[in-house]
């Protein structure tokens, strides 16, 4: 089977695109969750010792993440950090890569999207089966008025619009590169530009910029500070590595930071991170699931019989972007993982790495 996987990992690199019976959303009994302040430096802290985790085996997990272009490196048990560690150097100052450094999400903010989608469906400024026209105007696409109006909201949210992904620029949003290929709901692949298009969907719905809206309904209520900053079509979230961790920690919690709610809708929650098609069940609402029978991976439209992350926990799911940026969300451990760096391979979202960072895991974790 890993010989499988390693050699469609191969195949994915050459691209340039980037359960049990517990529910997803339950939690330990008897495991409460620490939720850090929303201001300051403060965060608790348990170490891997009181945690019966293997210090030894940690130490090659720390020179196997270094030796692959990791910079930021958290894990979280019942909210409390029990490692953070970082190499390199900042991108934006002179001086060694820490926790106040900024680093981009990539297609790993593509989750925060998915919140942000939820709550703006929870405040009843859109729903998600409304048509993307609604918010676009007619004509977003070059399609016909006809096969335009087919396309929901959902669609974006579950990679299945039907607009052509054999375009020079996946990431172009302009309607000449927005054209039929299938029918909504007919086919799976990973692209980008009808993604990116929901943040116009958010801000033509709340009448607000798109930082602004994150800013007000998801920033200020858990403590998290980045931006989102243009790059060509795509726009980029950018922020310190704590705010991944307390972004997983949030969804972790079903919405909840601590006892405030961000997002109320806890069935939008747990469809957010269940299969939200036939398509690819190792895909929610912009969220990699694993532990299903089957998934397709960014660049393919193949699918294949092997889970996103087979050494992983087959309950874990994850928001995963470019040149390895993840953030692993484990229920039933109540665990978090961040990853933020350069690319450690060739595939632009390494599927291969992600798997060989939980097989080091596994012989940390007891």
């Amino acid at each position: 089977m890993m010989k499988k996987y390693l050699l469609l990992c191969l195949v994915l690199g050459l691209f340039a695109c980037e359960k049990d019976d517990v529910s997803p959303t339950d939690k330990i009994p008897g495991q409460e969750i620490y939720f850090p302040p929303l201001t300051g430096e403060e965060w608790e802290t348990t170490t891997p010792a009181e945690l019966g985790w293997n210090e030894q085996k940690l130490q090659e997990l720390y020179s196997f993440l270094e030796s692959n272009g990791t910079r930021a490196f958290i894990v979280l048990k019942n909210g409390r950090i029990v490692t953070e560690k970082y190499w390199g150097e900042n991108i934006t100052r002179t001086a060694p890569f820490d926790k106040d450094s900024q680093w981009y999400w990539a297609s790993a903010g593509k989750t925060i999207t998915a919140f942000l989608v939820g709550r703006a469906q929870f405040d009843r400024l859109l729903s998600i089966s409304d048509k993307t026209s609604e918010y676009l105007g007619t004509g977003w696409t070059s399609m016909s008025a006809a096969r335009e109006e087919q396309i929901t909201i959902r669609h974006q949210l579950t990679m299945t619009t039907g607009l052509d992904y054999t375009v020079n620029d996946i990431h172009c949003t302009d309607p000449e590169c927005l054209d039929y290929m299938a029918d909504p709901g007919t086919r799976w692949y990973y692209h980008n530009a009808p993604y990116t298009l929901l943040e116009q969907v958010i801000s033509n719905a709340s009448g607000m910029s798109y930082n602004a809206y994150t800013d007000e309904k998801l920033e200020d209520k858990t403590g998290m500070s980045g931006t989102w900053i243009q790059s060509g079509y795509n726009n980029v979230y950018w922020s310190k590595p704590r705010d991944a961790a307390r972004f997983g920690l949030l969804v972790l919690n079903n919405g909840l930071w601590d006892d405030m709610p961000v997002l109320s809708d806890t069935s939008y929650i747990r469809d957010m991170i269940s299969p939200s098609q036939s398509l690819n069940p190792s895909y929610g609402y912009l969220w990699w699931l694993n532990g299903q029978p089957s998934a397709v991976f960014p660049g393919s439209p193949d699918s294949y019989n092997i889970a996103v992350a087979p050494d992983a926990p087959s309950d874990l799911y994850a928001a995963m972007g470019k040149n390895g940026q993840i953030i692993d969300v484990v229920p039933e451990e109540n665990l978090i993982v961040v990853r933020m760096g350069e690319a450690p391979d060739n595939a632009l979202v390494p599927i291969t790495f992600h798997n060989q960072m939980w097989q080091y895991l596994n012989e940390v974790l007891p």
